[in-house]
């Protein structure tokens, strides 16, 4: 089936039924017409006609009909992407008017894994504090599934860290990425000495973190059969930093948390930079559309500075 050329017109904009753009958006989560007159407790025909309107007023077929529900032509994709942003931005009015006409007070929560090194995220709150020094910024440190934890309880409301899967009640931002080096202490053996096959460090004594390890750590050893012989168990990187430096056995630590450690010649870094697993630390909050608007600020602020970072 062809598709209709939209038509160019300087004044849609003022003549549009605006009502027409959520009805059309209703019908494209809702995945039919049939079951988003279902949702919104409307007659069938009349969705059908405030589509039709919708599509003689831009000129161009928007959906087609199949056997599934609804299909997006390219000019329905456009229109989509341009609804999803007006709504976003509807959405987000009522907190940035408050930003506008008054000091905006609250508390925005943030839990985050520890060692996190982001001058995109500093350079927020910084930012953040200047627009608003009435609000509070509570920061708590954990390892990254307690973070998870506690964005799933409703515990707090922002959160900095990893995440192996995809949970659909949080929205992923990435922030950066994050290598992991495998360390060793001055008064280690290997101390100077790069490996060049992993199966040479099978049987050396390793500083797990146990559950909070992160699974493309878990994969590496798993695969090259390395920590069998657990010489330290923690709960997190910090500590595991400690035992690897006091020479309790080697371990993975994120290589930007131990900059120091290794240019005072504490650490040794036993991986060619090639073998180093790397992962994404994201920005973490919950998906419910209702936040306060400190939290809404925060989290505007920061997608900002990210995003703009990646698109340069």
């Amino acid at each position: 089936m062809s598709e209709r050329t939209p038509l160019i017109d300087e004044k849609f904009a003022k003549r549009v039924d605006w009502n027409l753009l959520r009805t059309f958006v209703d019908i494209v989560r809702a995945g039919g017409i049939g079951a988003a007159a279902r949702q919104l407790n409307k007659q069938q025909p009349s969705i059908s006609a405030a589509l039709k309107r919708l599509e003689d007023q831009v000129g161009a077929t928007l959906l087609h009909r199949s056997a599934t529900g609804v299909e997006m032509t390219s000019a329905g994709k456009a229109m989509m992407a341009l609804c999803e942003d007006m709504l976003e931005s509807a959405r987000l009015m009522p907190h940035q008017i408050a930003q506008a006409t008054r000091r905006v007070e609250g508390i925005v929560r943030i839990q985050m894994v520890p060692g996190v090194v982001s001058r995109e995220f500093d350079e927020a709150i910084a930012s953040f504090h200047r627009r608003n020094p009435d609000i509070h910024i509570e920061i708590r440190v954990s390892p990254w599934r307690q973070v998870l934890d506690a964005l799933e309880r409703g515990e707090v409301e922002v959160g900095v860290g990893y995440d192996g899967g995809v949970r659909g009640s949080l929205v992923y931002e990435p922030l950066f990425v994050e290598r992991q080096q495998l360390y060793c202490a001055r008064s280690h053996p290997l101390f100077g000495y790069r490996v060049t096959q992993l199966k040479e460090l099978i049987g050396e004594g390793f500083v797990l973190t146990g559950e909070q390890e992160i699974e493309a750590i878990t994969q590496l050893r798993r695969r090259y059969r390395l920590g069998g012989k657990v010489t330290g168990l923690v709960e997190d990187t910090g500590e595991a930093r400690r035992l690897v430096v006091n020479g309790v056995g080697i371990g993975f630590l994120p290589v930007h948390a131990v900059q120091a450690e290794v240019e005072r010649g504490l650490l040794w870094p036993l991986l060619p930079a090639e073998f180093e697993p790397s992962y994404d630390i994201f920005l973490l909050a919950r998906s419910e559309p209702a936040r306060d608007t400190a939290t809404q600020l925060f989290i505007d602020e920061v997608f900002r500075r990210i995003r703009a970072l990646h698109r340069s």
